[in-house]
């Protein structure tokens, strides 16, 4: 019996936001979603080249990892496949930006279909999202990825760290935007959208929180107290 044997997927820095923008999961796009709605195949075809050039990240970061762990011996001959093996390793990550580029291009058109559909942006914001929203409000902050470790990070110019998930839900609801053209391992500078700046607007003119009114207790107790004779 013979079995359908699907190509593995890489995470991909841009899940979250597929899914948020076009209502499918990665695996039921990958599966079914290109013959489901019209535009969803350009999702799939683009999500599938990301996901490719996210593995050619990995090969390479992996075989440097391989080059420097102490397996070889330390010669000339080692330095220059490092040194080939960065080049290489950068040529990856480029082609990954690009790749993140054209996937952003085809959200593009079901995101601005489904925003009237949906709530005000931020409007059921976590309290941990809001304080990154309000980190990032002053002077933006850059998006890296380390080309060792594979992991994101987000600072901005003062030195807050923003978690990477409170980045990815932040952008999947439209409220920051990032330079998609400068690649990852160089930084990516991140600014607040329209949709981002009305959320800090409307939630400072929210109105503050019922105080209680001071009571005239402290009052009575003072006139409670026996004179002196």
């Amino acid at each position: 019996m013979s079995t359908t044997r699907t190509s593995p997927k890489a995470l991909t820095s841009l899940d979250a936001r597929v899914e948020s923008a076009t209502g499918w999961s990665i695996d039921a796009l990958w599966e079914t979603g290109v013959h489901a709605e019209e535009g969803l195949a350009d999702v799939v075809a683009a999500h599938r080249a990301l996901a490719d050039a996210e593995r050619g990240v990995t090969f390479y970061r992996t075989l440097l990892h391989r080059l420097s762990n102490g397996e070889f011996e330390v010669e000339d001959a080692l330095f220059q496949r490092i040194d080939r093996t960065v080049a290489q390793l950068q040529d990856a990550a480029a082609q990954r930006d690009e790749r993140a580029a054209e996937l952003m291009c085809t959200l593009k058109p079901f995101e601005e279909r489904n925003r009237p559909r949906l709530a005000p942006p931020g409007a059921d914001l976590l309290q941990a999202d809001y304080a990154a929203l309000v980190a990032i409000a002053p002077g933006g902050a850059v998006l890296r990825e380390h080309l060792l470790t594979h992991r994101m990070s987000v600072t901005t110019p003062s030195g807050n760290r923003v978690t990477w998930p409170a980045f990815q839900r932040l952008e999947a609801q439209g409220l920051v935007n990032r330079d998609i053209t400068r690649p990852l391992h160089a930084g990516q500078p991140i600014t607040l959208t329209d949709a981002g700046r009305a959320c800090l607007t409307r939630t400072r003119q929210s109105p503050p929180a019922a105080q209680t009114a001071p009571t005239a207790a402290p009052v009575a107790a003072q006139t409670a107290q026996p004179r002196r004779r």
